[in-house]
């Protein structure tokens, strides 16, 4: 986009169905070093839900050389077609025809990672949202549905292995030592779901037995020498299979099911049907070169994927705009599949982590937006916290309002109606209050108002009558959200004995301990009878609602439910608010409290130690400064750093008696209690180095004695960030050690972009220069400088905008190289607004700099003018 042209923003009210429809897309690929043909036949018919009597059509189409058109099999005139940067305007159409097209394209120049490109000796793909307008002209929207038919040419020698979508069908031998596979896919599919891979790899074989006895195979392709990494991935998806038949009772619907892993690649993984591709971060893993937390992220996005087969792919969205549809819905199918695969309660803990660190600073934002957004420029820019873990929230909001059972004929219901179909929000809404005679209107702001919701509550006990009265008010500051939510309310009492309260609602209903309440005004009074003792209110147990909650709680009542609360989300909760009151208040006293609480729960034997090595973690700066920005930078970094000094000195044998414990126990298993053990064990390590650089032998052994990466990289990383004397020959010892793989160096890159030191600059200017880094890199643009961005919180907001300039800087290299992740790296700008004036006027002058550029993408421009307008109002 060059900078003198205005970018077009794209509407959901203005959405029309397309006047012309694909019944079938049969693609031809050349496959050459040079230069790639794309011959497409497509069958065309109108629409009858459309424009009947449209005279033309407008395929997409971006850097494509168009080397010859057939209409029907015969040429057109030249004022019968026109090409343009956008793609094909056909002038020529009919009720039924056929279009053939040629077209040249640059595999091996596509820095973008989009449409068809190399990586490293591979050919492969990414449509998802609009990449496919790269390959041939196209109809590049998800509610067109076609049938697609493939051959794939290429030299026999660089690619034995050419895939696709669906089922092969053909092949053979050509001449020059080339040869071609054909494939069909039965099922209709929009051109976002089409994949192509091309290489010479590795091949990981199992099968999958379905519930109704049909036999799948089962293939996992990786680079050559990888397949000691990549069984776990493999047992992964059979895991996914047989849970999703379990839970859902979806089964597979083809004979193969594919994963190829590719190290450049934009996302974590895509759904093609039949033919996942994947980033190798979610696939290669081994306990030497993978961390326990790299091996519960393989487990959960190869869950998402294989999910997406029915959540996505059988059922698609209509628009881009109901994204949310497909991802917010397969992440909270992916999230119960973790939460059955390990622990309920600590998974829970980890997503709300995510949505308060990210989804709330992105509800604040510049491109802040309802799950189901109403407008955009790029598309790419709105793969989101928001739509993919915030709409994972709103479904999880569904399921409990309407409970399991219901919940479940809702989907089965959803699946009846719409099975290869493109559909809407408005539709899986429908089926689910269909389903279970529940009115979910109101519930439905939830899809259309941005914005957190803001949620005070204030109780009080009477003690005479028995009774808890809640006075429970809602609001939110975003201009879109002008009407109350449907807030489901989980909660509790826990008495003063430490024990469950029981109550009643009304004054003759039998006593309960838990009830959900809907918060459906801007005001509301809950009252609770047969209270028979002082009680403690916990509230939105199991985080029920994605919101900001505010109650009147006094500083023991949060020590009483961090020390008792039975809900495992509303015990970490406290603890958290009661370190948060700490920090921000700036009431040392409290400190010694938390170190109490601390105590307590580290020698509490009953514990689970996954729990334990949570609760013990002091909120982030990032969370921190996302609720209490009005502090200031620099009052919450000291802040912060005050509080850990205490409780790492405090505790201090504490901590070595945890440490020495475990690490007796050390053992390789990835079982949910080694797992948990190595978490509190290595968390209890950064608390002693902390305390005392006496300590640092205990760093040195476990980083030399370490046969699994977790505890490798844990010493590596404590040493770096408390920056102990042998952290440098650690780092040294740990390049030599590993150098050769690129995702344990990924690793290696974010321990020393994070360390909180005045010469991070240059030590981050010279691994850019190192051979393990690029630039055209994905996973190592995120690995250096997304994570000094966002976990080197100090640094990134010094005082004199050097970090702000680094950013800066790459957003502007990375643009020209790849928009898609440039405009990633430049969403870390978006919450200048709550900085201080001082700040504000640094970044805005960097974020003016990248606004200038010559031929800036449209995907960078949308983030940056959005962040330099909300920067305005917030001066004014």
């Amino acid at each position: 986009m060059k900078n003198s042209s205005a970018p077009i923003t794209k509407y959901r009210k203005d959405y029309q169905p397309s006047n012309f429809l694909i019944s079938e897309t049969h693609l031809t690929f050349i496959l050459n070093e040079q230069e790639t043909l794309v011959k497409s036949r497509l069958l065309l018919r109108r629409n009858p839900k459309a424009d009947l009597e449209a005279k033309s059509i407008q395929f997409d189409g971006e850097n494509l050389t168009l080397q010859s058109i057939l209409w029907n099999g015969e040429a057109l005139s030249a004022d019968e077609y026109k090409v343009t940067d956008e793609g094909l305007e056909l002038t020529k159409v009919a009720d039924e025809f056929e279009l053939v097209t040629v077209c040249k394209i640059l595999p091996q120049d596509n820095s973008s990672l989009e449409g068809l490109y190399k990586s490293g000796d591979k050919f492969c793909t990414q449509c998802e949202a609009e990449g496919f307008r790269k390959i041939t002209y196209y109809l590049d929207r998800p509610d067109v549905l076609s049938r697609f038919y493939v051959r794939i040419e290429a030299d026999k020698s660089r690619y034995p292995l050419l895939l696709s979508n669906g089922n092969p069908v053909a092949s053979g031998d050509m001449d020059d030592n080339r040869h071609f596979v054909e494939w069909q896919d039965p099922f209709l599919k929009p051109c976002y779901l089409f994949a192509l891979v091309a290489g010479d790899l590795d091949l990981l074989e199992d099968q999958f037995i379905t519930k109704s006895g049909r036999t799948v195979k089962l293939q996992l392709y990786v680079d050559k020498g990888k397949l000691d990494q990549s069984d776990f991935a493999m047992q992964s998806l059979i895991n996914a299979m047989k849970w999703d038949e379990q839970r859902f009772n979806l089964e597979y619907d083809l004979d193969l099911y594919m994963i190829v892993a590719v190290s450049d690649f934009n996302m974590g993984a895509m759904e093609n049907k039949g033919l996942n591709i994947f980033n190798t971060k979610y696939v290669l893993a081994n306990p030497q070169t993978a961390t326990d937390q790299d091996f519960e992220g393989i487990e959960s996005v190869i869950g998402h994927e294989y999910f997406h087969n029915w959540t996505g792919n059988r059922v698609t969205c209509r628009d881009w705009f109901q994204l949310s549809l497909k991802e917010g819905l397969t992440v909270f199918r992916d999230q119960v599949f973790t939460e059955d695969m390990r622990s309920k309660a600590v998974k829970r803990i980890d997503d709300v982590k995510v949505i308060r660190s990210h989804q709330f600073a992105e509800d604040a934002g510049p491109l802040a937006h309802p799950i189901r957004p109403d407008e955009y420029i790029e598309m790419n820019n709105f793969y989101t916290v928001t739509v993919y873990n915030k709409g994972a929230e709103i479904i999880r909001m569904i399921h409990t309002l309407l409970g399991e059972q219901a919940f479940q004929r809702g989907m089965a219901l959803y699946f009846e109606r719409h099975d290869g179909q493109a559909v809407t929000c408005d539709d899986f809404v429908s089926a689910m209050a269909d389903a279970s005679d529940i009115d979910l209107s109101q519930f439905k702001h939830w899809y259309s108002q941005a914005g957190t919701p803001q949620v005070s509550i204030n109780y009080q006990y009477h003690k005479d009558e028995g009774r808890m009265t809640l006075i429970v008010k809602q609001s939110n500051q975003h201009p879109s959200s002008k009407q109350p939510f449907l807030i489901p309310l989980k909660l509790g009492l826990v008495g003063r004995s430490g024990k469950p309260q029981s109550f009643s609602l009304e004054k003759q209903d039998n006593k309960v301990t838990e009830t959900l309440i809907h918060i459906t005004d801007s005001s509301q009074v809950i009252e609770l009878y047969k209270v028979d003792e002082s009680s403690v209110p916990s509230l939105f147990r199991d985080f029920s609602a994605p919101v900001k909650f505010d109650v009147n709680y006094t500083h023991d009542d949060l020590a009483f439910l961090f020390a008792y609360d039975e809900n495992t989300f509303t015990r970490w909760d406290a603890g958290q608010q009661l370190m948060e009151q700490c920090i921000v208040s700036g009431n040392d006293a409290l400190m010694s409290n938390i170190a109490e609480a601390f105590k307590q729960i580290l020698n509490d034997s009953t514990l689970d130690n996954a729990f334990k090595a949570r609760a013990l973690v002091i909120p982030d700066l990032k969370t921190l400064f996302e609720s209490h920005s009005s502090k200031g930078v620099d009052f919450l970094i000291e802040r912060r750093r005050s509080l850990k000094d205490f409780l790492a000195k405090s505790l201090e044998q504490d901590w070595l008696k945890q440490y020495q414990s475990l690490h007796q126990l050390s053992d390789k298993s990835l079982d949910q209690d080694s797992i948990a053990r190595r978490s509190i064990k290595n968390l209890a390590l950064s608390y002693l180095v902390c305390a005392s650089d006496e300590h640092a032998e205990l760093l040195k052994q476990q980083f030399s004695q370490a046969q699994l990466m977790t505890e490798e990289i844990s010493a590596l990383s404590i040493a770096a960030h408390e920056q102990v004397r042998p952290a440098q020959s650690m780092l040294d010892d740990f390049y030599k050690k590993w150098h050769q793989e690129p995702l344990v160096m990924d690793k290696w890159l974010s321990v020393q972009s994070t360390i909180d030191s005045d010469n991070v600059f240059e030590v981050i200017e010279r691994l850019k220069q190192d051979p393990v880094f690029s630039l055209k890199n994905p996973n190592k643009v995120r690995s250096l400088y997304s994570a000094f961005a966002g976990l080197n919180f100090a640094q990134f907001h010094r005082k004199d905008g050097k970090g702000y300039r680094l950013i800066a800087d790459t957003v502007f290299e990375l643009d020209s190289i790849n928009a898609q992740i440039a405009a990633n790296l430049s969403k870390q700008f978006s919450g200048a607004a709550k900085l201080d004036k001082q700040r504000q006027k640094q970044v805005a002058a960097e974020l003016k700099k990248i606004k200038n550029k010559p031929n800036l993408s449209k995907d960078v421009f949308e983030v940056v003018s959005k962040t330099l307008e909300q920067l305005v109002e917030s001066g004014d």
